[in-house]
Parts: structure tokens; sequence; C-alpha cells
């Protein structure tokens, strides 16, 4: 897609200083002003010339906005497939295309991984309904996402689970983002109008021979949200 663009807009390019240069000649050489002024034929011939270039122009301007119309139903296309519709941050499928390039390969030394669960939306989907439910899912979403710039990817794992993955993982950074959910979740409790959000999470960073691969890594927070 790059390519095509650039090239579209070199040939925008190229046929705007085209035409520029031809009126340009054509008004600054007198002999030839007169000549197409008085030959029919060469008037004629400039005539057809300068439609042609018309032409050109206007249907690359016409693919620049297919292109443009394209891309964006891409990326809407794009974003269908990888974004939680609900949650509206990264899904399982995301989750699993993150995950592929570690798969039967020895662990990485730093790689971390936190299970989060929304431990009262069962709850609330009772007692309120489910749109309340998916709302409250929205609400820890948009606060997973905010929270993990700079520090690790975030999804929804499916139903009320979410999945932080630190490729390069530190404890701070573990700490850092630990420390702004927790920071972030006080603040919409606070909030009168809000539905509280209780959650818990498991940690597994640098757990030795007994994890070996990120299945496991991941498979261990999941249970230590529980322990």
């Amino acid at each position: 897609m790059k390519k095509f663009d650039t090239l579209k807009t070199i040939q925008l390019i190229v046929f705007i200083a085209m035409t520029v240069a031809c009126i340009i000649i054509v008004f600054m050489n007198k002999n030839l002003f007169h000549l197409i002024a008085s030959q029919g034929d060469v008037r004629l011939m400039c005539i057809l010339l300068w439609l042609t270039l018309v032409l050109v122009f206007l249907f690359t301007f016409i693919d620049f906005s297919l292109f443009a119309s394209f891309k964006h139903d891409y990326s809407e296309l794009d974003y269908a497939v990888h974004s939680d519709p609900v949650a509206g941050i990264a899904n399982r499928y995301s989750s699993d295309a993150i995950i592929e390039p570690y798969l039967d390969k020895p662990l990485p030394e730093n790689m971390g991984c936190i299970m989060l669960e929304l431990s009262n939306i069962k709850e609330v989907n009772e007692l309120y309904g489910h749109v309340q439910g998916n709302k409250l899912i929205r609400d820890f979403s948009n606060i997973l996402k905010l929270t993990s710039v700079n520090l690790c990817f975030v999804a929804r794992n499916g139903g009320n689970k979410f999945l932080a993955l630190f490729e390069e993982g530190t404890e701070e950074k573990i700490e850092v983002f630990l420390s702004r959910i927790d920071q972030k979740v006080s603040a919409n409790n606070s909030s009168p109008d809000a539905y509280p959000i209780n959650y818990r999470y498991g940690i597994a960073f640098r757990e030795g021979e007994k994890v070996k691969t990120i299945t496991d890594l991941i498979a261990l927070s999941n249970r230590r949200i529980y322990e």
C-alpha cells in the first residue's frame, strides 16, 4: 500500500509539473503563442494535449480517492478483527498473534505476565443486566489501555479475564503498571455515578526452570489469581 501511495503521489506531481511547464512555455514564448493563436491545427493539437494531461490528472486523483477509501475500509476491517467489540482493546486473536513467535521456544528471561480478572462482573450482570456488565468491562479495559502505555501489551482474554504481557519486563515495570491500575480504579470507584470495579490478578515473572514456555507462564499467572 505504501509503495502504491508513493507511486501515485509521484505521478500526480509529474503531471502537475508538466501542465504548469507547458502553460509557462506557451505564454513566455511569443512566437509559439502567436503560432497557436493563428494556426487552427496547432491550436487543436495543443488543446488535445492539455486535455489529455487534465484527464490523466483527474484519473490519478480518482485513484487517490479510491485508495484512501480502500485504506479506510481496510483499517476498519483490521480493527474489527483485532479488537474486542465490547472491551474496545485487543482481543484473543491479537493475543495469539503476540504469543505465536514465542511458541515452542525457550522463554525469554525478561518475559512477564499478569492475568487480571473482573471479580464482580457476575454480580453486576445478575443485578443490573448485561448492558451494565458490558459497561464495566469497557471501563476496566479503558483503564488497562491507559495504564499499559510504554509498559506492556494488554488484551481481553475472554469473559472477565484480561492479559498483560511484558515482553521486556522488569519488576519496576510491573509495579508501575499495577500502581497505575490501582490509582485509576480508586478514582473510578470514588465517583458517585460509577459502579465499583473489583478486580484481582496473578503475576508470573522470572519463574526459573518450572516455567519453560510462554504458555506455562500465562497458565501460572492465571492460577495465581486464585491463590
